[in-house]
Formats: structure tokens, sequence, C-alpha cells
């Protein structure tokens, strides 16, 4: 099964951050995923939540500050003292972190709340300039953020993103045009998913944390997931194979 550190290692370090990228890139699992907002000043920054409040001493929307006043707050306290003082990382600083790992890199774009004007052109140039279009999948739940995507760079893999069952997914993601489906993982045990995956459509589940959930998602067929554990989930699924 691929194991997708979800947000970096963020079971064991604050999510999207430095740290807990570090933790995945020397980890033996198939990729990384991490979200992307764009700042005031048009900065592509690593963050999943719109505001900054969950994961920072700061408050506020991402959208409203500048790359140099996100960089005024710590991003790591929140979690454990351990991490004080990390910043909010951009998208080149974390592309460079796996510049030259095996890891597959999910570029989950941010947009389905905010439109954010022109992030897509540029967070698919920024993967342009490090030659990681083979090893990148760009996902959203803004599904015309990845249609944007593959009229750009039509040889970057999509994902359209999903918390409920589908009527006709396949017929969906065809008109997207999207290559793959991630799904919420309580839709992923619903019988649609296994036609998803009979007619060979890639299938990845979050958020799968623990080893009965990742077990189940085995026996249904799915090979590919996110876990905020990706250690734990790996050492797993070795007894399993």
């Amino acid at each position: 099964m691929d194991i997708y550190a979800h947000r970096g290692s963020s079971g064991t370090h604050p999510e999207n951050t430095i740290s807990a990228f570090r933790e995945a890139a020397r980890l033996q699992v198939t990729g990384v995923e991490f979200d992307v907002h764009m700042t005031k000043d048009g900065e592509l920054v690593v963050i999943h939540d719109e505001r900054i409040d969950r994961t920072s001493n700061g408050n506020g929307f991402v959208k409203d500050m500048t790359l140099e006043e996100l960089r005024g707050f710590d991003f790591g306290s929140w979690f454990s003292s351990d991490f004080k003082g990390e910043p909010i990382p951009t998208l080149q600083e974390v592309l460079d972190i796996f510049s030259t790992t095996h890891h597959h890199l999910n570029i989950e774009v941010k947009s389905d709340i905010f439109p954010y004007d022109g992030m897509v052109e540029k967070v698919v140039k920024a993967v342009a300039m490090m030659n990681l279009d083979a090893r990148v999948v760009i996902s959203s739940f803004d599904h015309g953020a990845i249609r944007r995507v593959k009229q750009l760079a039509p040889q970057l893999e999509t994902a359209a993103l999903f918390m409920e069952s589908l009527v006709n997914p396949l017929n969906y993601l065809r008109s997207i045009p999207a290559d793959a489906l991630h799904l919420f993982l309580p839709a992923a045990v619903r019988p649609f998913a296994r036609g998803v995956l009979d007619e060979k459509v890639k299938v990845r589940v979050f958020t799968v944390n623990e080893e009965k959930h990742a077990e189940a998602l085995l026996t249904v067929g799915i090979t590919a997931i996110f876990t905020d554990f990706p250690e734990k989930i790996m050492a797993f699924l070795q007894t399993k194979s």
C-alpha cells in the first residue's frame, strides 16, 4: 500500500512545517501531502487553514497578510514547546526538501474558500521550475482549479477531493478532467469506490491514522492512503505483507 505523510509527519511534528517535512523525507514512504495558500503579496505558503489561528500564535487570514508578516508568527509551539519558533514554510522551501528524494508530492491547492487569483498558475510554474512534473499530483476540493491545472499542464497528474459518495464518479472525473479520486475515509468503503477501482482509476484515502482502518481499506482494494502517522502505519502494514 502506498503511504503518504499527511501534512508531513503531522502526528509527531507540527503539521505543514519544515520539521514535519524533514521527518517525512527521511521515511521510506511513498509520498507526502501538503496544502498551499497565497499571501497578500502573492507568495505561496504551506498551511492547511485559511486562518493562522489554530496553528500559530497569531490570528487572521493568510490572504490578508504578507509573507514577512506571517514570518513573525510561531507555527510550532501550539504543538509542543520543542518546536518553538517554527516559521510558516513557502512552497519553494518544501519543494527544496524533496527535490532529491524519491517521494511523490501531493500539493493540495486550497482555493475552495477564497479563489486566490493566479495561484494555480504559480503552483504549476514552481513545479516545472524544479523539474518535478513526474513526481507531483495536484489535488483540490476546488475542481475548477483542477481543470485549470490540466489546461496549463496536461502532463501533471490531478486529483479531485471528495468528502462524500458520488453518483457516476467516473463520468464526473472525466468531465473535470481529473486523473485520480481522493476520498474521505468513510466514503471510501462505499460500493461506488469499488466501481472506480475496477476501472483502474487511482483512489487515495484520507486520513487513516488507525491500523484497523488501514487493514479494512486493504480488504476492499484501496492501495493508497494519507496518514498523520506514516511511520506507525508503515510498520503495521509491513506485518500484513
